[in-house]
Order: C-alpha cells, then sequence, then structure tokens
C-alpha cells in the first residue's frame, strides 16, 4: 500500500541538475582556475590536418550531413567555423558542402562572419560554401567528386549521415586525406571508426563547441550535465541495490477487515451479508510469510506516487435550474 506521495520526486531531482549547472557557469565564469575537460583526440587533431593541407597546397572540405536546420547542424557549423578561422590564418582554401537550402544560407553566414572577424573579408569566397543536392544519393556523388577533383588534404564529417557515410570516408580515404568524423546516428559510427583516422564518439560531438571555444557558459554547462550524469548513475546503483534486496526479504500478508478497509461499502450491508463477511475474514490466516511483492518496494513506491480515488473524481459545476416559462395570456 502506498501511504506517502512522492510526487515531489522528480522535481527534486530536476531543481539539483539545474543547481549543477548554474554552479558550474558560476565556477567558469568566476572562478580563478579554469574547469577541466579531457582531451578530445579529434579535435586536437585540427590543427594538424589543417597544416597538412596548407603545406600541401590542397584545400579542407567540410560536410556538415544532411539533416535541416536543427541543434546537430549547428554543432558541426560551430566546429567548420573553427576549422575556418584556423584555415584563414594560412590562407589555405576550403569547401563546405551542405545538402540543405537553410543550412546553407547558415553556413554562408557562418564563414563570412569567420573572415571578416579576422580582417580578412578578401579572402572570402562566396563559391566555397556550395549547395550540391537535396537528394541523398546526389548529394554524395557531388560531394564524392569534389573530394577527388580537389584532392583534398582534409575532410571533417560532422551531423547527421545515414548510408552516404561509408561513400564519404572511403572516397577521402582514396585521396590519402586525414578524416575527421562524427555523427549523432549511432548506427554510422562504426564505419566512421573503420575508415576515419579520428572519430568524435558519443557526448563527444556535443562537447566539440565548449571545448574549441572555452566559453564559460558552454564550459559550466558541460561539467555541470557531466555532474548529474553522475548522479543519476549513483542512483540507479543505489536503486537496483536497494530493490533487489527487498525483493529478497520476506514479508506477512495481515487480515484487514472490511469494515476497516471499506467502511462505506460495510455500512451499506445488511446485518446478514456483514456476519457472512466476518465468517470468511475468521478463516483467513494472520500471518502468511511470501516474498514483496515489485509494488510493495520502496523505489516502486518512490517512482509511483499515490493516486487517491479522490484525486480521479471531476466535480462539475450544476447548471442552475431554468427559470419556469412565463404563463402569460387574457384572463
Amino acid at each position: 500500500m502506498q501511504w506517502l506521495d512522492t510526487g515531489w520526486f522528480g522535481i527534486v531531482i530536476t531543481l539539483v541538475m539545474v543547481t549543477f549547472i548554474l554552479s558550474n557557469i558560476y565556477r567558469a565564469d568566476k572562478g580563478k582556475k579554469e574547469l577541466f575537460i579531457r582531451r578530445i583526440p579529434g579535435l586536437n587533431a585540427i590543427d594538424d590536418a589543417i597544416g597538412r593541407a596548407t603545406e600541401m597546397g590542397r584545400p579542407v572540405i567540410m560536410v556538415p550531413g544532411i539533416g535541416s536546420l536543427n541543434a546537430v547542424s549547428v554543432q558541426a557549423l560551430n566546429v567548420f567555423a573553427h576549422v575556418t578561422k584556423t584555415a584563414a590564418q594560412f590562407s589555405t582554401p576550403i569547401k563546405l558542402c551542405v545538402a540543405d537550402a537553410a543550412v546553407y544560407t547558415v553556413a554562408q553566414e557562418v564563414i563570412r562572419d569567420v573572415y571578416q572577424k579576422q580582417g580578412m573579408i578578401e579572402r572570402y569566397d562566396v563559391d566555397s560554401v556550395r549547395f550540391v543536392s537535396d537528394r541523398q544519393f546526389a548529394f554524395a556523388a557531388g560531394v564524392s567528386g569534389t573530394i577527388l577533383r580537389e584532392k583534398a588534404a582534409a575532410t571533417f564529417l560532422l551531423g547527421e549521415f545515414f548510408a552516404e557515410s561509408l561513400i564519404f570516408a572511403e572516397t577521402a580515404n582514396s585521396v590519402g586525406a586525414i578524416q575527421v568524423a562524427g555523427s549523432t546516428q549511432t548506427s554510422q559510427t562504426p564505419f566512421f571508426i573503420a575508415a576515419c583516422d579520428y572519430v568524435l564518439i558519443g557526448d563527444e560531438f556535443y562537447a566539440a563547441s565548449a571545448y574549441l571555444s572555452r566559453v564559460p557558459v558552454l564550459v559550466g554547462s558541460l561539467v555541470g550535465q557531466d555532474w548529474c550524469k553522475l548522479l543519476i548513475a549513483t542512483g540507479i546503483l543505489l536503486g537496483f541495490a536497494t530493490n533487489s534486496l527487498e525483493r529478497s526479504q520476506e514479508t506477512s500478508v495481515g487480515r484487514v477487515p472490511l469494515a476497516v478497509a471499506a467502511p462505506e461499502k460495510w455500512t451499506a450491508m445488511t446485518e446478514e451479508t456483514k456476519s457472512v463477511f466476518e465468517a470468511a475474514e475468521d478463516e483467513i490466516p494472520l500471518d502468511k510469510p511470501r516474498l514483496r511483492k515489485r509494488n510493495e518496494t520502496s523505489v516502486f513506491r518512490l517512482f509511483n506516487p499515490l493516486v487517491r480515488e479522490a484525486d480521479l473524481r471531476v466535480e462539475r459545476p450544476q447548471k442552475p435550474p431554468a427559470p419556469p416559462a412565463a404563463t402569460g395570456g387574457a384572463q
């Protein structure tokens, strides 16, 4: 039986997570020591890849996947902005191939802003951002042809990729390009791992902006989210241990008279029916050892708040009775 309403538990966990994130943002902004973010090899290889492209006189090709303008595409464009910033300092040509019209428009503005902030707007090439096709394999063929014709020295494949992922990776591998890849589609990550030099796996893709820019808000949010993950993992382990221990313990079922369990029904019964129920209750043993059921553990009660019958009852206001119709007329 659930005696306590525990609907507050989810609210408390949410407040703790928000506190973790805000406190780490404050630490990153006001703290004297920089918050630690572990090394991500794929992002550390950016400078090496651009340096090789500069030495060979070949372009850097970037592909933000075939997804629409969403959080994944924006994250990829943030990484490409950092790549463009480094490439602009060495006058290394870049090519950014997109498959969505909205992403194409945003990518043009992002790349132009990078050159403008670096004071090198004259080096900006309008054709460096290309809309190839919005069809999956037409886009794959167009990007692969660009990689082969331009003899790319480095390729960055970050975003939403599907069946075309291995086409890009193998084409870039055939021309000897350094490849840095990452995708939110877990089904495509194994192909990137098999064919690319560096791969951003899992949350590394979303941590890229914080890792490269070191902006306090981004770094603090990233560290705060890691704290939240540790909290959730600890709660799962404790819940698993507690639930297993309680399910292995024995309990007993006590006899609860109907007069106590349902007094309204008991009052509505006749004396004859009451005597029948009392006789049946006397035959039920007081104690019967058994293992606890799932709904009798503290973990179940924690995540399943008590719902009383009164909470489910909806009382609608009664409409006022219509006034009697006037009976007029000549007497």
